[in-house]
């Protein structure tokens, strides 16, 4: 982000090349686009396994993005650490069910 910023600056200021300012433009529509489309994979994988938590992936997935926009490569970061944290949604849904079985088991006797 602090490196698109300073490209934006250099732009302004007429210090980057034309062919240069069209690749940073292009580039700062397309991340964003990237994330999204990875985003939505995501949830299209794991909504059937989720369908009674979708808010909680979304919050997840959400998350992950902000962690990603923190770094320098976020294209890069964004798919494994949101690909992270929906796997440990699911675990966690996991456990929960299992809990769940295990506490009906106990009250039905």
């Amino acid at each position: 982000m602090k490196e698109t910023m300073k490209t934006v600056n250099e732009i302004r200021k007429g210090t980057v090349s034309p062919s240069s300012e069209s690749f940073y433009l292009a580039s700062c529509r397309t991340v964003p686009a990237q994330i999204e489309r990875t985003k939505s994979a995501i949830l299209a994988e794991y909504r059937e396994l989720l369908e009674s938590h979708r808010r909680l992936l979304r919050l997840a997935l959400n998350e992950a993005e902000a962690l990603a926009w923190q770094t320098d490569y976020p294209h890069f970061v964004f798919p494994v650490l949101a690909a992270e944290k929906a796997q440990a949604v699911a675990a966690w849904h996991a456990r929960q069910q299992s809990m769940r079985a295990n506490w009906e088991l106990a009250f039905a006797a």
